[in-house]
């Protein structure tokens, strides 16, 4: 059974930063690549970072270009956030897409900048 952790949320003022954690365990898998994605209430979740497995691919939504980095370690995908906004405002989900199995997602962390 494949079981993904995250942590990291929290309240935070605008300009400041936040580092999400997510870990897999499990099953023994391939890791293809891992991303980030967020929910705020009333809309739809988007797309914010993803990496591949290599790490040598990665990818930001416009809208946090510049201001938040992915990265990763072994079976663990980081999101550093910095110079938040209160339009950041939302639950973080963190996915792995594993070889054969398909999409995991994680349970999700809120993140909530004040102004």
């Amino acid at each position: 059974q494949v079981q993904l952790v995250e942590s990291g949320g929290g309240l935070v003022q605008a300009g400041g930063s936040l580092r999400l954690t997510c870990v897999v365990s499990g099953l023994t898998f391939t890791i293809d690549d891992m991303g980030w994605f967020r929910q705020a209430p009333g809309k739809e979740r988007e797309f914010v970072a993803s990496i591949n497995w290599h790490g040598g691919d990665r990818y930001y939504a416009d809208s946090v270009e510049g201001r938040f980095t992915i990265s990763r370690l072994k079976n663990t995908v980081y999101l550093q956030m910095n110079n938040l906004k209160p339009e950041d405002t939302a639950v973080y989900y963190c996915k792995f897409h594993l070889r054969y199995y398909g999409d995991y997602w994680g349970q999700g962390t809120q993140v909530t900048v004040s102004s």
